[in-house]
Formats: C-alpha cells, sequence, structure tokens
C-alpha cells in the first residue's frame, strides 16, 4: 500500500491492514520462521493512523524496536517489511527510501532524528521529522534533552511517546519512581560574577 493509499484508505480498513499483518507475522514467528525478538504492537492503531495522517511524503520517521505499524503506515511494502523480519531484522528495519530509520537502543534514535531536524532547519526545507518512542525511553535524560533543545531552537521535529505503562515488563512509574514532585529540587537564581573560566582579571604583560 503506497503512501497516497494510506491517505486515502478508511480507518477501519488501515486497522484491519494492520492487525492481518501482525498476525501473519505472529504465525510465522510461533511456527519457529523467525528466530529473533519480534516486538508486536496492537491496541494502538487509532492513534498512529490519525498521526500518520499528518506525515507528508518527504518527512523522516525514527522510530523503536517495535516499528511494524510505523512502517507500514509510512508506506513501506508489506512483502519488503515481511522479509526484513523474516531475515531476523524486526528490531532494526531501515529504508532510505522512505526516509525510515529504527533503533533497537532504548532512546537510541533520539539524538539522530534531532540532527537531522536541525540539518533541516539549517537547509529551509520543509521536511519534519517524527520520533517515536516509548514511555520508558520518555523518562531518560536525553530524551528532556531532546525535547528542550528543539523546543528552543525551534526544530521541524514531534515527538510521539507511546505509552503503554511499562518498562519492558515493570510499570514505568515503578521503574522510574512517581513524577517529580520537586521536593528535592531547590532552584534559586543568581547574577554570575565570574565568567564561565578563571577569574576574568586582565593582565598586562
Amino acid at each position: 500500500m503506497s503512501t497516497e493509499d494510506i491517505k486515502n484508505k478508511s480507518k477501519e480498513d488501515l486497522i484491519d491492514y494492520l492487525i492481518k499483518f501482525e498476525d501473519e507475522i505472529k504465525e510465522l514467528y510461533l511456527s519457529g520462521k523467525i528466530r529473533s525478538p519480534v516486538h508486536f504492537c496492537k491496541g494502538n492503531e487509532e492513534h498512529l493512523i490519525d498521526i500518520f495522517r499528518n506525515v507528508k511524503e518527504g518527512d523522516w520517521i525514527f522510530s523503536t524496536h517495535r516499528s511494524h505499524y510505523h512502517a507500514l503506515l509510512r508506506g513501506i511494502d508489506r512483502e519488503w517489511l515481511k522479509q526484513e523480519i523474516m531475515e531476523n531484522k524486526s528490531i532494526h528495519i531501515n529504508n532510505e527510501k522512505y526516509n525510515f530509520f529504527t533503533s533497537a537502543i532504548v532512546a537510541g534514535a533520539l539524538p539522530i532524528a534531532l540532527g537531522v531536524a536541525a540539518g533541516i532547519k539549517l537547509e529551509k526545507s520543509k521536511e519534519h521529522v517524527w520520533i517515536f518512542v516509548g514511555d520508558m525511553a520518555a523518562e531518560t535524560g536525553i530524551f528532556y534533552e531532546c525535547v528542550k533543545y528543539a523546543r528552543r531552537q525551534n526544530l521541524p521535529i514531534t515527538f510521539v511517546v507511546e505509552d503503554n505503562g511499562l518498562s519492558v515488563n515493570t510499570p514505568t512509574q515503578e521503574s522510574w519512581g512517581k513524577e517529580d514532585s520537586g521536593e528535592n529540587v531547590i532552584r534559586y537564581k543568581y547574577e554570575r560574577i565570574y565568567p564561565h573560566h578563571g577569574c576574568g582579571q586582565w593582565v598586562t604583560f
């Protein structure tokens, strides 16, 4: 299904398309024909379809180890994707033709996506970057650094957090602690007197 087909299909047809593909992969996995890790979706079809309605032809997609739905909604050919998965590449699907890249490392694609967005801005291009992460990755320092930098530099990038409440199999908030209430953080402001380095004193020779 092409990118244009994706745009024109009804939500119901796309949900059916996504689920049928993963059901097929599931059977191949259970039969032992795929011998490497495979991470399945299901349950987030509608959210992703709504997001991908806004993705344009030349945009960039950065995904995770769970990327099948993203690839299909990007318009990547299902048979090509199936073959990649059969060749044990499920957790690192990459397709340069569609500007589609993934990383199996938690939060691994974030700084790369940020760099691409910075390049797009420098080139004054109309492209946009979409970066997908899980809720565990969204708790990491690199996520917050990338989000803050992108916001302050006004970069053409959208961060999408796919929150299933789990860090692998442990509830995310148990793994990382409840949301920071600020009780252990003190912030004050002051006017700096000395420079960043040294004492700032002029010397003569």
